[in-house]
């Protein structure tokens, strides 16, 4: 995943005041959150709305895991099923989110007028994603009777099952 991925690419260069733009959680299919993301941008695109429309984040981050004594890296949501997206609310850019195929709506505030989240919080969850990239967290899932090598200590090189998690 390219770092350019992770802090999300501007839908387009918004035209409107950067103080009229605010974030705004969208609730999503758990699992499509990226297909969201592709939806809203070809939507935006389509209807001509770049200039109500930011930037549309995924919040994911980096993790290791180790299976069967390989490592590997996957990425990781860590609020599944939302979408931050960066808009200009009013009737018209509320509807194209609201219809977009895979999500059930905004969260918080009235049900046709969401309630944006701080820009405070916005910076929290994008340093959270900039952590994940630079150094991706271990995710270790064992299963009770997988043999496992011992690095250190006094049993060293031994190998040993797992008996209880």
């Amino acid at each position: 995943m390219s770092e350019t991925q992770a802090v999300a690419t501007p839908a387009a260069a918004p035209a409107a005041p950067a103080s009229a733009l605010r974030w705004y959680v969208v609730h999503a299919y758990s699992g499509m959150e990226k297909a969201v993301e592709r939806n809203l941008r070809e939507r935006i695109e389509r209807a001509a709305m770049q200039t109500k429309f930011g930037r549309i984040l995924v919040p994911t981050e980096e993790v290791v895991e180790l299976k069967n004594g390989k490592k590997s890296v996957s990425e990781r949501r860590f609020f599944p099923g939302y979408v931050l997206v960066e808009m200009l609310m009013d009737d018209e850019s509320w509807h194209l989110v609201k219809h977009t195929s895979k999500v059930t709506g905004f969260v918080g505030g009235a049900k046709n007028r969401p309630s944006p989240i701080s820009e405070a919080e916005v910076m929290k969850i994008v340093n959270q994603m900039q952590e994940g990239i630079e150094k991706p967290k271990p995710k270790v899932e064992w299963v009770v009777g997988e043999l496992v090598r011992v690095k250190e200590g006094p049993f060293a090189d031994f190998l040993g099952t797992i008996a209880e998690i």
